[in-house]
C-alpha cells in the first residue's frame, strides 16, 4: 500500500503563511492602541484619523484619477496599436513589437529618470500632466500584449467575409473586431489601472510639489513614523479588493447558473 505524503500540503501551507501572515499582522496592528510594536489594548482611533487625515483623503483621490485618467488613455493607445500591427504587414513589424515591449522589461528607476530628463528637456511643469503621461506610456504595453495575443487566435475570415459584404474598415472594427477584442481590452485596463495605482518610482520622478499621489503619501508616512494610520488605510483597501473579488465571484456563479437554467431550444421534428 502506498503511504500518503503530507509534504505538497506542508508545501501549500507554507507559501499561504508567507503570503498572508504580513497581511494579517498589518491588520491586526491598525486596531493596536499605541505605536509602538507590542499589543496595548483594542481600539477603532487609527481608522477615526484616517478618516479626518486630508492628506491622505487628497492622494487617494489623486491617484483614482490619475489611474483612470492614464489606463483609459492606454487602453485606447494600446488597442489602436495592436490592432495596427496585427492587420498590417510592413518591414519593421518585428522589431516594432519588440520596442513596444521595452516599457515592461526596462526598471522602473531608469523609466523614472528618462521622463524626468525629457520632461525637464521640453520645460514641462511637474504635476498631474506630466505624471498622466508618464503612466499613460508604461501602461499602453500591458493592453498592447493582451489585445494582439487575442487578435493572433482571430479568425481572419471573419471580418474578410465582412469586407466583401461592403463592411467599411470602421464598421469592421466596431462591429466585430471590438466586441471579440473586448474582454482583453477590460483586462488590460484593469492591470495598467492597479499598475498605475500602485507605482511609486515613475511617480516619485514626474511629480510636483502640489501633486501627491497615495503611494508617495504612505512612503512619506512610513519614513516619518506614522505607521498605524498606514496600516488602517492598507486594511481598508484589503477590505476593498476582497469585497469586489467576492463580488465578481458571485456575479460569476449567478451567471453560471442562469446560464445553466435557460431552456432548450424546441426541436424541430
Amino acid at each position: 500500500m502506498k503511504k500518503r505524503t503530507f509534504l505538497p500540503e506542508c508545501y501549500i501551507l507554507f507559501v499561504l503563511l508567507l503570503l498572508y501572515l504580513p497581511i494579517a499582522v498589518v491588520v491586526a496592528y491598525s486596531f493596536n492602541d499605541t505605536k509602538l510594536f507590542h499589543w496595548a489594548g483594542f481600539t477603532f482611533d487609527w481608522y477615526s484619523r484616517l478618516m479626518r487625515n486630508r492628506n491622505i483623503i487628497d492622494a487617494f483621490f489623486n491617484s483614482l484619477k490619475l489611474a483612470a485618467l492614464s489606463s483609459l488613455s492606454a487602453a485606447v493607445l494600446g488597442t489602436v496599436g495592436a490592432v495596427g500591427v496585427s492587420r498590417r504587414h510592413f518591414r519593421g513589424r518585428a522589431s516594432l513589437e519588440n520596442l513596444s515591449l521595452i516599457p515592461i522589461m526596462v526598471p522602473e528607476i531608469i523609466l523614472g529618470m528618462a521622463y524626468l530628463a525629457f520632461f525637464s528637456f521640453l520645460r514641462l511643469p511637474m504635476g498631474m500632466l506630466t505624471l498622466t503621461l508618464a503612466h499613460t506610456t508604461f501602461c499602453v504595453p500591458y493592453i498592447f500584449v493582451n489585445v494582439k495575443a487575442r487578435l493572433t487566435g482571430l479568425d481572419p475570415s471573419i471580418t474578410e467575409a465582412a469586407r466583401d459584404l461592403g463592411a467599411g474598415g470602421f464598421r469592421v472594427f466596431f462591429d466585430i473586431t471590438l466586441p471579440l477584442i473586448l474582454p482583453s481590452v477590460l483586462s488590460g485596463t484593469l492591470l495598467a489601472f492597479a499598475m498605475s495605482m500602485d507605482d511609486v518610482i515613475i511617480s516619485f520622478f514626474t511629480t510636483g510639489v502640489q501633486t501627491n499621489t497615495l503611494p508617495l503619501q504612505v512612503y512619506s508616512m512610513l519614513k516619518t513614523g506614522e505607521t498605524p494610520e498606514v496600516n488602517a488605510l492598507c486594511t481598508v483597501m484589503l477590505g476593498v479588493v476582497f469585497l469586489l473579488v467576492a463580488v465578481g465571484r458571485l456575479a460569476a456563479s449567478v451567471r453560471r447558473r442562469f446560464r445553466g437554467a435557460a431552456p432548450e431550444p424546441p426541436h424541430l421534428a
